[in-house]
């Protein structure tokens, strides 16, 4: 939720107009109308990696140092950061590569899933994709009422009902300036984008100026502190966090449309997801040069905040807390809108029930808007009955981001293996494109297994009832409603999502 995230992801083009933003809203907010592309200034390499890298950069960096002090040590980290890199950056030439071979698909990541297997593929990869985004933005407030907590004792960890209060009159708060027309946030994305990336490298390099070569050591493995398990278990455990920071490099293959020229683009995906992935590494690193790993794993989220002032004194927690706070708040104006338009756009084009394409007078897809905002209010009052919200919110925003993603690395691959829009293209091309595909397919698949099947559940959970919007809108354009295969996808789904009940109800699924 970079907004992955939650930096987060952005949906390429919508219907009627609506607007375009980058993945965690710090790229350039466009406006497109039907018939004509977005009159931009072409860009060069270091604006677009500067674009690139304002996408990914979100919320998550800011809780990295705990994250990882609970799962691993420094050698752990390391590896979790070279899995991640590799897998994520494969995942990002998969898009590229399908923004080539596939530019009419240009209605968002959830297309590609439709594309390569149907319907209602297509319609589970949309809705994962929206909830990923509704479950994000959760995160968001949870987080900005965590760090108040910093301050003020009664908002805790996040998840209390002085927390779940405030967050409410700011998602009712949003949803109104959204529906007036609130939509492009040029200005407010360089701000954040600025207040992101500042404190980032003042926490970095501070902590490396202070760095302690005997804690340094002793965090190498963090063998002296207890048992975390075998190198294999704390990779494991890192995943769904290093996944959920990268979340929104997908947005790279936006950009392709402000290139001066088409190569433009690929340097400067290279060059900023090496940059970002640079940055959480640091983050993570210079945290454990200064924390012993059972401190570090203890620290109260935002951890970055506590860590910080560890060093600083408490004016480093004040200058962390205002940088979150801010970048925070940019990014969920972003990605309401985001989450509104995948509702928006597969409505527009027959995928999701009519009602769900409605706009008011001022362009906004209001009815999506309404049930996005009634999505994020019930997640957060779901956070009062949670153990750790913050955590459990991130977790599975990224469990719900896995499918479309898996899916649209297995189309790519499926072009790849059939050949199917490589006619004029050199086989080595292919090859190439089919091996990335390969391992992107690979790595998203190893990614649900690191999520576990309880968030494969609560993911199913999910989709099962959500396929009564599937079946609503099949029955509008009276069209089919399953195929063979789709009807045994559909039943796999409700038998999941009701083994996923009943382990809620019984305590064997604990949130």
């Amino acid at each position: 939720m970079s907004t992955g995230e939650q930096g987060r992801r952005p949906s390429d083009g919508a219907a009627g107009g609506a607007t375009t933003a980058a993945a965690d809203g710090h790229g350039p907010a466009t406006t497109t109308d039907e018939g004509a592309g977005p009159a931009v200034a072409k860009m060069s390499v270091p604006t677009l990696t500067g674009m690139v890298v304002g996408s990914m950069v979100g919320a998550g960096v800011f809780s990295l140092p705990a994250r990882f002090g609970v799962a691993t040590g420094i050698l752990g980290s390391l590896i979790a950061w070279a899995i991640a890199g590799t897998g994520m950056l494969m995942l990002a030439f998969v898009f590229q590569s399908l923004a080539i071979r596939r530019p009419q698909l240009d209605s968002g990541v959830f297309i590609y899933a439709k594309a390569g297997f149907g319907d209602y593929a297509g319609f589970n990869s949309a809705i994962g994709f929206w909830a990923s985004a509704v479950a994000g933005n959760t995160f968001y407030w949870v987080f900005i009422s965590a760090t108040l907590g910093t301050f003020f004792t009664g908002f805790g960890d996040g998840a209390t009902v002085l927390a779940v209060g405030l967050s409410s009159a700011g998602v009712w708060f949003f949803h109104y300036l959204i529906a007036r027309g609130v939509r492009d946030a040029a200005v407010i994305n360089r701000i954040v984008t600025v207040f992101k990336i500042l404190p980032i490298l003042v926490f970095i390099v501070v902590l490396f100026v202070n760095f302690d070569a005997g804690v340094f050591a002793d965090n190498w493995t963090a063998g002296a502190y207890g048992d975390l398990g075998n190198l294999n278990e704390q990779v494991r455990n890192t995943m769904l966090i290093t996944t959920f920071v990268f979340i929104g490099i997908e947005g790279a293959s936006v950009y392709s449309r402000y290139a001066r020229r088409r190569e433009d683009v690929g340097r400067a995906t290279v060059l900023g997801f090496l940059s970002v992935l640079s940055i959480f590494a640091l983050v993570t690193l210079s945290s454990y040069s200064v924390v012993p790993q059972p401190e570090l794993a203890a620290t109260r989220q935002p951890s970055m905040i506590g860590v910080f002032r560890s060093v600083v004194g408490d004016w480093g927690e004040v200058f962390i807390s205002v940088a979150v706070i801010v970048s925070v708040l940019g990014a969920y104006l972003a990605w309401t809108l985001m989450a509104a338009e995948v509702m928006f756009i597969p409505a527009r084009q027959d995928d999701f029930p009519r009602f769900l394409g409605q706009e008011n007078a001022n362009g906004t897809p209001i009815t999506a808007l309404v049930v996005t905002s009634i999505g994020v209010q019930s997640l957060l009052s779901l956070t009062l009955f949670v153990d750790d919200a913050l955590n459990f919110m991130l977790d599975l925003s990224t469990s719900l981001a896995l499918l479309p993603y898996l899916l649209a690395a297995a189309y790519s691959l499926k072009l790849g293996l059939t050949g199917e829009g490589y006619e004029d293209i050199a086989p080595r091309t292919r090859r190439r494109e089919t091996v990335v595909a390969g391992v992107a397919t690979a790595y998203t698949v190893f990614l649900f297994d690191a999520a576990g099947l309880k968030f494969v559940l609560l993911m199913t959970v999910i989709l099962a009832p959500a396929s009564l919007l599937y079946i609503k809108a099949r029955s509008e354009q009276g069209r089919r409603l399953f195929t063979p295969s789709e009807l045994a996808l559909f039943v796999l789904i409700v038998l999941g999502g009701v083994a996923g009940v009943v382990g809620l109800v019984t305590g064997r699924i604990t949130i």
